[in-house]
């Protein structure tokens, strides 16, 4: 990322953050940026009307600009109502958080969140990402790929040691993929944030591979995995109106 594409992204963020205009002196002083940077920046935003001086010489703000931008790639996304719904419902069910997950580079990217009531819970926001390596919601959406591009991207890949139970082999992860294939289901224990249990479920759409990820603190998920992954199997055919593929061993049945 360049340095002024990512001082953008920090300026948002301070903000979001504070609510309140801020004049270039103190956006200098906050990112002990020269001051002179800061300039640029600000004014060049001004000028292309994504900041403005609600009153002057009282600091800049960002414009409204920024809301219809947002609203209108919102309005173009790939997500929708349907699979909002679709969340709220597992969450129901589940009374844990949860995501509907897409992979973005070597990333799982929280495309969309409904978060559980419980005081103490799985907390993620839109946005947020987790490496594809080190997460259930990882091997959903690999599982998702061709075997020969799944396999020529596990050769490439570099494995981080985040806790004692992430996988650290491209065979490892393949053959965790397989398993949960069969038994239609991914599960991940404390791989990436010690205490926590994500369950995922591929989702594959037109044009788009998804995995919905149920995830909460391990006393409250360890125990329940073939129940969360049969229930969300059901809000998830029920809501959009779709039958998931079956699990290897119960087509073996069949």
């Amino acid at each position: 990322m360049s340095k002024q594409a990512a001082q953008v992204l920090e300026l948002l963020e301070f903000f979001a953050r504070h609510k309140r205009p801020a004049t270039l002196a103190q956006v200098a002083e906050h990112f002990g940026w020269p001051r002179s940077s800061a300039f640029n920046l600000l004014t060049m935003l001004a000028a292309r009307g994504y900041l403005y001086e609600p009153r002057p010489k009282a600091g800049y703000y960002p414009s409204a600009r920024w809301s219809v931008l947002a609203e209108d790639i919102r309005l173009a996304e790939p997500t929708s109502s349907e699979l909002h719904q679709m969340l709220e419902e597992c969450s129901r069910v589940s009374g844990e958080t949860v995501s509907l997950c897409v992979a973005s580079g070597a990333n799982v990217l929280f495309a969309d969140v409904v978060e559980s009531r419980h005081a103490v819970r799985y907390t993620a926001k839109v946005g947020k990402v987790v490496p594809l390596l080190a997460a259930a919601t990882g091997r959903a959406l690999l599982s998702q790929r061709p075997a020969e591009e799944r396999a020529a991207f596990l050769r490439k890949a570099v494995f981080v040691q985040h806790t004692a139970n992430t996988l650290m082999s491209a065979d490892a992860v393949e053959k965790e993929i397989r398993r949960s294939v069969k038994r239609g289901w991914f599960v991940g224990h404390s791989e990436f944030s010690q205490g926590l249990v994500g369950l995922s479920i591929a989702l594959p759409m037109p044009g788009r591979h998804y995995a919905v990820l149920i995830a909460g603190p391990a006393d409250r998920m360890e125990g329940r995995y073939e129940e969360l992954a049969l229930t969300a199997r059901v809000a998830i055919e029920d809501c959009l109106d779709l039958k998931l593929p079956a699990p290897e061993q119960e087509a073996a049945l069949a």
